[in-house]
């Protein structure tokens, strides 16, 4: 059996599932690699357009599974831990949480572009509490989500929040009553409908402004601009708003 499910529900729209429920989608190896390698089949696929993440059953996931760390050496951890499959994806990522999101499973969500949180979601870097430290980004990640000092909070106790303080802190996009799955699916096909090069362009320029000085951050903004208008689906987009129909985006 997979640990993860790959599906591609509706046109456009890849979804990744986290298959352990039996030890609520704890993340080893296994899950990992697999995931690494859905990633990158969606980034090189001209037709997903939109990927959804999430657990099967009750949790998104609780972390990395406990009982493969003693068995592993220092040089396998490392190894195993390089999962960078998510954050190297051109597409727009949307992780949907319902129960745990902790550790490794928190940072996975961290990595989406939306989260959408169930009511019963719970978020959280306990690793402090096993003596070590977030090993998929989470010290870098949770600060430039929620800032400095909530962050500090988190990761120096270990202590985890609700969806409801995640929604105040900012550290999620909704927050939704019963599968967050479904809103997530429904964002996607949105998503998807639009213009491929502009959505990535966007999210491109979001990400990467980021970690820049402001006018760096603006000239590629303002690059990324200009080269939307050699598109066909700018074109298409235009046309269509003038004539009154719906845009047919083809991604050129």
């Amino acid at each position: 059996m997979s640990e993860v499910i790959v599906e591609k529900p509706v046109a456009g729209v890849a979804v990744a599932r986290i298959n352990r429920p039996e030890v609520r989608n704890a993340l080893n190896g296994a899950v990992r690699s697999q995931i690494n390698a859905a990633f990158r089949e969606f980034d090189a696929d001209p037709d997903v357009r939109c990927v959804v993440l999430t657990g099967v059953g009750e949790h998104f996931a609780a972390g990395g599974d406990i009982r493969e760390f003693g068995a592993s050496t220092m040089v396998d951890r490392i190894n195993a831990e390089i999962t960078d499959g998510i954050g190297r994806c051109r597409k727009p990522v949307i992780t949907a949480v319902n129960g745990y999101a902790l550790g490794g499973g928190c940072e996975y969500a961290m990595n989406g572009d939306i989260i959408i949180a169930g009511t019963d979601a719970i978020f959280g870097q306990p690793e402090v509490k096993l003596g070590l430290i977030p090993g998929l980004g989470g010290t870098q990640y949770l600060p430039r989500a929620i800032g400095l000092y909530p962050a500090m909070l988190m990761l120096l106790t270990g202590d985890p929040i609700s969806a409801e303080r995640a929604a105040t802190l900012g550290l999620v996009s909704e927050v939704v009553e019963g599968r967050a799955e479904d809103r997530a699916l429904e964002i996607a096909q949105k998503i998807a409908r639009l213009p491929p090069l502009t959505v990535q362009a966007i999210k491109k320029v979001v990400r990467n402004g980021t970690e820049v000085a402001l006018p760096t951050a603006l000239e590629m903004e303002r690059m990324a601009h200009q080269q939307m208008f050699a598109t066909e689906d700018m074109l298409e987009g235009t046309r269509a708003f003038i004539e009154k129909r719906k845009p047919e985006f083809r991604g050129k």
